[in-house]
């Protein structure tokens, strides 16, 4: 267990807690940040690392290092005004407002956020956890590259990768691993619904697509994974009113087949998927001074928000100045979603991105897109990651 305490502005009274420090948390602690006298600030997560998931695929690649992707919070919050505790919380007690933590430590807050974010689901499948791998942290991405280096260098024929799940990570995933094994292996994206990223835009949609069909990845819809195990998964689909099934024999299984909250501590006010139920203003109903955000919350929209680090960011700012209002004792806001668009990275050096009236496809996309999230980043990171970036593919002189 690692704490680390920043600077307040001299109040002794108890922090704002905000337990996790992804997106929605992070982006929240920051922005509570910004004002010279905000309350005293206290990040719980217990991992090391805060995560840009976005661009985790490009850390896959080696297109980007994984300093600008995944900096630590010992580096990311110091001088801020912010302290982290690198622990996790297993219980709250809203009478009390104190909550306790896996660590042993009791913790008094004042305002709480749970921004607990989400984990992997794997539906019950018998085997995912013992022979799948993820791709959500830094570590699972460097330990994908070496796998996919194995199977680069291997001289086995007819080897094979998987990708359970062809929503957008799953999809995104499967280009940038076609790209990297270049025919090494066969590469197959299972779906167990009736089509590939649905919900999804049409432009990207179709463009990735295309995207998968060019790489030769075998894309099979309407699939479900029944059983994971050293050798392969056992798969089962419908075909004329018949239930059909094969054991394919796979060397490696990425799980990317759904998510759901991870535990928030509280015990109840949660929705029929393990959400926060939420007002608009983003408090927990019920749970006066305590809010949440992200995918762990469920916020009143129409339609539903998306899963996505757009909306956790939005999130944090609306809820940094519904926390300073709640201080103040004024009407809390409600959250007013914006939604700028999606982007969908397509393999090494393509993408395609829809929104703001543009839609766009190729290396130009990916470039657009990077850039957009490397501004993104937080605290110190946009710029310094930007200008690093720029200089490692920008155009080099002549000689």
């Amino acid at each position: 267990m690692t704490t680390r305490l920043g600077k307040t502005s001299g109040s002794v009274s108890a922090p704002i807690v905000i337990v996790g420090g992804g997106f929605g948390g992070l982006t929240t602690a920051l922005e509570l940040a910004r004002q010279p006298d905000h309350p005293p600030l206290l990040v719980i997560d217990p991992a090391e690392r805060f995560v840009f998931a976005p661009l985790l695929y490009e850390v896959l690649s080696g297109e980007l290092p994984a300093w600008t992707v995944a900096p630590r919070f010992d580096a990311l919050l110091p001088g801020r005004g912010i302290g982290w505790l690198q622990d996790r919380v297993t219980s709250i007690d809203h009478a009390g407002r104190t909550l306790t933590t896996a660590g042993g430590q009791r913790l008094t807050w004042q305002r709480l956020v749970l921004a607990c974010g989400a984990e992997d689901h794997d539906h019950a499948v018998p085997g995912v956890r013992e022979h799948a791998l993820a791709f959500r942290t830094l570590d699972d991405a460097l330990h994908l590259r070496r796998r996919v280096d194995g199977l680069r260098e291997s001289p086995r024929p007819l080897q094979r990768l998987a990708v359970a799940g062809a929503g957008p990570t799953g999809v995104e995933l499967a280009c940038k691993l076609a790209d990297l094994l270049a025919g090494r292996a066969v590469i197959e994206l299972l779906e167990a619904g009736p089509e590939a990223l649905a919900g999804c835009r049409a432009f990207n949609r179709d463009r990735a697509l295309e995207t998968l069909a060019r790489r030769d990845v075998r894309l099979r819809c309407g699939t479900r994974v029944r059983r994971v195990t050293a050798e392969g998964v056992d798969l089962e689909w419908q075909s004329d009113g018949q239930t059909m099934g094969e054991s394919l024999p796979v060397d490696v299984l990425v799980w990317t087949a759904g998510s759901r909250p991870r535990p928030s501590g509280l015990a109840d006010g949660t929705d029929p998927r393990g959400r926060l139920v939420c007002s608009a203003t983003l408090e927990v109903e019920g749970h006066p001074g305590v809010f949440a955000l992200g995918d762990g919350a469920s916020v009143p929209h129409d339609p539903e928000l998306p899963s996505s680090a757009q909306v956790a960011m939005q999130q944090g700012q609306q809820l940094a100045a519904n926390l300073r209002r709640s201080l103040a004792g004024e009407p809390l806001e409600p959250f007013q979603w914006n939604d700028l668009g999606e982007m969908l990275s397509l393999g090494v050096g393509e993408a395609s991105v829809t929104g703001l009236g543009l839609t766009l496809a190729g290396p130009a996309a990916q470039t657009l897109r990077r850039l957009t999230y490397l501004t993104r980043l937080p605290g110190p990171l946009p710029l310094l990651a930007a200008a690093g970036w720029l200089a490692d593919h920008g155009p080099r002189p002549s000689r």
